[in-house]
This record gives C-alpha cells, structure tokens and sequence, in this order.
C-alpha cells in the first residue's frame, strides 16, 4: 500500500521533471538535421570562385542559399543551447548560478540566432 504509482505512471516513466525525454530528443534530432546542413554548408563554401567577401555576398544573396543558411543557423543555436543547459545541469551544483547560468545562455543563444538571422536577410534582401 505504500506505493502510489499507478501502472500508468510506471510505463511513461516521466521523472519529477517531467520533460526529460522532450529535451533528449530535441538535442538528437536537431544533430540530425545539423549533419546534412553542415554538409551542405561545407561543400557549397568549398565550390565558391573565391573567397572574397563579394562572392560570399553574392551567393548568400540567392534565396536557396539564404533559407538553408538560416535554418542551419536557427538550428545550430537551438542545439547549442540545448547542449549547454545540460553541461551546466550537470556541473554546476549550486541552484541560484545554474539558473543565472541556463538563463545567460537562453539569452545569448536567442540573441546571437537573431543577429544571425537579420544579417542573413539583410545581405539577401539588399538591392
């Protein structure tokens, strides 16, 4: 009579957090769509002319290249961020620097996607 779990509760398996599995797999499939953006992103630089700054501008400015370049930017923060949480839920013990450490990184990760993405459609979208 001393255990109140139903069977239910059991087979999910949710912890006290409840949101464990949701963040596992949000960090494996975010590497899994980073795998063919990076390639992309490799062999497309890699095919360039030249490396100068107006043949980057000139084909971040094609619009294929400028949305797969913000979806591995969006992606690639968003991954960053997810990584970084559990490094700093693992390693930092303390509860009030953790959360001030979660919330720096949520920041900088929001920003730094932001910046990235306004850069991205600013070279795109310039006449």
């Amino acid at each position: 009579m001393s255990n109140f779990r139903t069977p239910l509760k059991n087979v999910k398996g949710l912890g006290s957090a409840k949101e464990g599995t949701s963040h596992f797999w949000a960090q494996r499939v975010t590497a899994i769509a980073l795998v063919p953006l990076v390639l992309w992103l490799g062999f497309s630089v890699a095919a360039l002319p030249g490396m100068d700054y107006v043949a980057i501008r000139e084909w971040l400015s094609q619009p294929f290249n400028a949305i797969v370049m913000i979806l591995f930017m969006i992606t690639g923060f968003y991954h960053a961020r997810l990584g970084l949480q559990v490094v700093i839920e693992d390693y930092i013990g303390a509860h009030g620097p953790r959360t001030v450490a979660i919330i720096a990184v949520n920041f900088a990760a929001a920003a730094l996607g932001v910046t990235g993405v306004f850069s991205v459609l600013r070279i795109a979208l310039a006449s």
